[in-house]
């Protein structure tokens, strides 16, 4: 039972990372860093922090049998992952692809019906009908959603983000339940890494570190060491004891979260709406968490 509870609480702590993530991430690109040179440097700061711990304190031995799984998580867990959503980011707007994450969910729900034959019921649903509601809610509230062709490519590309995480959330799971979290982590950065280099080793290379405000540094080593590092280990912690739906559905807290997070700031303001939008998000990930019954089953 605490495990269960210490991973709701890192699952909270994840995706404040991230709702924070999208306004820092905004800053750097394109104009002190661009998108696939950002994720290049996110990927090699992780696989660093995560292998040096990997190298002092686990040093778990895998069989040979994980190692192609381990490179679809590499592949769909850090590369597509982290390329398709930063660049559709630079593209497109932070509503849009706000709405559009929350998708990720759905798409985890049907996966895992697939591939972990995970049964869903009413109650799996129906929380996640309401998650989607309330995360609407929240999104719509803060603007409006701009449809104009030249930001339909970056929606295209957050929309692959979305679909390349589920998968990723799915196919690592049996893994989580395997090895300990931050093996599975050293070596799904490291072949992320592997994929991710061609694509950012350009930009990387071309940023000039020297006329990089320092808050735009500070902003830059947030994304690293917070969105990259520590929300995955939160991630991956929360997968070893929760199903891929549940630690998906989280994602509905981002909108709530971004909003706190500008209230606190200063930028924004509490209203009856925000607290409505919370309370059904709240209830949507309560009932996602709860185990199906038989009778509940559609599987």
């Amino acid at each position: 039972m605490i495990k269960i509870i210490l991973a709701h609480i890192s699952l909270f702590f994840a995706n404040l990372i991230y709702a924070i993530n999208y306004s820092f991430a905004k800053d750097v690109m394109p104009v002190y860093i661009p998108p696939s040179g950002f994720i290049l440097l996110r990927v090699i700061g992780a696989f660093f922090l995560f292998f040096l711990i990997y190298k002092i304190f686990i040093r778990e031995k895998l069989e040979s049998k994980d190692l192609l799984r381990l490179i679809m998580c590499g592949v769909f867990g850090v590369a597509v992952n982290q390329l398709f959503f930063f660049e559709g980011l630079n593209l497109s707007t932070p509503i849009n692809a706000s709405i559009i994450m929350t998708v990720n969910p759905i798409i985890v729900i049907i996966i895992s019906f697939f591939v972990l034959k995970e049964s869903f019921g009413i109650k799996k649903i129906f929380g996640v009908c309401l998650g989607l509601l309330g995360a609407g809610l929240l999104i719509l509230n803060k603007g409006e959603v701009d449809l104009s062709n030249n930001l339909r490519t970056g929606n295209i590309l957050v929309f692959i983000n979305a679909s390349s995480y589920a998968f990723y959330l799915v196919i690592v799971k049996p893994l989580m339940a395997k090895y300990n979290p931050i093996t599975i982590l050293t070596y799904v950065f490291g072949f992320g890494m592997l994929f991710v280099f061609p694509f950012g080793y350009n930009e990387l290379s071309n940023i000039n570190w020297n006329t990089m405000p320092q808050t735009i540094f500070l902003q830059v080593v947030f994304v690293v060491f917070c969105t990259t590092f520590l929300a995955y280990l939160f991630n991956a912690f929360a997968l070893k004891n929760l199903n891929p739906t549940t630690v998906s559905t989280y994602i509905y807290l981002q909108p709530v979260l971004a909003s706190s997070f500008a209230i606190f700031w200063g930028a924004d303001k509490i209203n009856s709406e925000k607290v409505i939008a919370a309370l059904i998000i709240f209830i949507g990930v309560y009932l996602v968490s709860q185990q199906n019954r038989p009778k509940d089953k559609l599987s």
